[in-house]
């Protein structure tokens, strides 16, 4: 029922998931060791980018942060805004000297990291688990090619 806190359901009582809003991004951080692990799930567009901006922009050193990985497997689109986020965020990192990675983007992003050469300077890996394991030298990684003819 729309206004109505309770949630939604079948007749026989099942539950029905609700649709996410079109603008629902979620962003959460963690710390594990010398790595920031900040995980974007939802859309990340014009109206939403300012959660992340705000997440990347953390202070890392001073907690002995060396890397920040965004998490990308959960975000189901992103538009050039998001895009632009991500790249200065980048540029934020190494001004502090940290380095920031992308990791497990889906095949709309990867294709939009890919086609706008992005893929050149952000260092993106397949999944978490890999970026995690990498020892983080270098800059780009080009890692995740998209699906398809660019």
């Amino acid at each position: 029922m729309p206004g109505s806190s309770e949630p939604s359901r079948e007749p026989g009582g099942r539950h029905v998931p609700e649709e996410p809003e079109p603008d629902d991004l979620s962003v959460t951080v963690a710390d594990r060791g010398p790595v920031r692990i900040v995980t974007v799930t939802g859309e990340l567009d014009h109206d939403s980018a300012d959660r992340l901006r705000v997440a990347l922009a953390r202070p890392a050193s001073a907690d002995g942060i060396e890397r920040i990985v965004v998490d990308l497997a959960g975000l189901r689109f992103c538009d050039s805004t998001g895009l632009n986020v991500l790249l200065r965020a980048r540029l934020d990192a190494g001004a502090g000297e940290l380095r920031l990675e992308l990791a497990g983007p889906g095949p709309l992003v990867a294709r939009l990291i890919a086609i706008t050469g992005a893929d050149s300077v952000l260092r993106v890996h397949p999944d978490l688990r890999t970026a995690l394991a990498a020892s983080g030298e270098g800059s780009a990684g080009g890692a995740v090619a998209p699906p398809g003819p660019r």
